[in-house]
């Protein structure tokens, strides 16, 4: 595999295909890149050339993301444990024993579940705006959390206007000072995939579990506490979702913990990929192997 090649491939976890891009040596240390809402692998296309040139990287699609299988709401149940159990038969179907993980939006509540099961195998964190502390929730959630309160259908419909593609682009757009900084493809291909039939249902079910990574922050936090895991911040300062604090808030458990905070909106790869990926790579170089 010649480093700096991408692989766009599938393997099939529990009867369901897993799409994933590979790139870097195959005999480099390993980093798992997890994606957000409402995005894909697609979004680290810039970010896996950097990291390629020693590191074996990973990055899969969520179920019910990208080109992974999306089964229908109705059939399957979309809630962060469940993805999680497919990124874990990932990783144990590839054999990776050690590695990073880089964790964004979504991706965070399943990489920091990943970690506590698997504390063995996680040599360090990257998180860009990927939250696990109470301080890091804007007021952009209370839409979300009066859904956890209340899960009416009213609360529900009043939800599906964050799938529209005038709320996509608003998240790849809000805070950041060069708009034209911004690859249109980014958006419009997340869109592509929040317009297949039934999606939004999907994404609404997600937008209800998401009260269970909040419940889970305790478990985190232990964790982080008990491991001392080696863990780089690398955030957006405007993003409308994830404050700045909640990239801060990483020290309380960790106070060797690496904070670095960048001008720019949710989707910081998308303006500041070269300084995150330069961060990225020093961070990188400090871990076990």
């Amino acid at each position: 595999m010649k480093k700096n090649q991408v692989h766009y491939q599938k393997l099939q976890v529990d009867g369901l295909n897993v799409f994933y891009r590979e790139a870097g040596p195959v005999d480099g240390p390993v980093v798992l890149l997890l994606h957000g809402y409402p995005t894909s692998s697609h979004m680290y296309r810039n970010l896996i050339p950097i990291l390629a040139e020693n590191y074996h990287v990973f990055a899969p699609d969520l179920i019910g993301f990208g080109n992974s299988d999306a089964p229908h709401y109705k059939s399957f149940e979309y809630t962060f444990d469940n993805l999680t159990k497919y990124v874990q038969g990932f990783i144990d179907q590839l054999g990776l024993k050690r590695f990073a993980v880089q964790v964004f939006d979504y991706g965070a509540p399943v990489g920091f579940r990943l970690a506590v099961a698997n504390p063995e195998k996680v040599t360090g964190i990257i998180t860009q705006n990927g939250n696990a502390y109470v301080e890091g929730l804007s007021d952009g959630w209370n839409p979300i959390q009066k859904y956890w309160a209340d899960p009416s259908e009213q609360n529900r419909n009043d939800l599906r206007v964050l799938s529209t593609a005038e709320s996509t682009q608003w998240q790849y757009f809000t805070g950041v000072s060069d708009k034209s900084l911004v690859a249109p493809e980014s958006y419009l291909l997340d869109q592509f995939f929040l317009d297949r039939s039934d999606n939004e249902e999907i994404q609404l079910d997600l937008f209800k579990d998401y009260a269970s990574n909040v419940a889970l922050y305790p478990t985190f936090h232990h964790y982080f506490r008990d491991s001392q895991v080696p863990l780089l911040a690398v955030w957006g300062d405007k993003d409308p979702f994830f404050l700045p604090a909640g990239a801060e808030a990483f020290i309380k458990d960790l106070p060797n913990a690496i904070v670095k905070l960048y001008d720019t909106g949710h989707f910081a790869l998308e303006t500041h990929v070269d300084e995150i990926g330069e961060a990225i790579l020093k961070f990188l170089e400090t871990l076990p192997r």
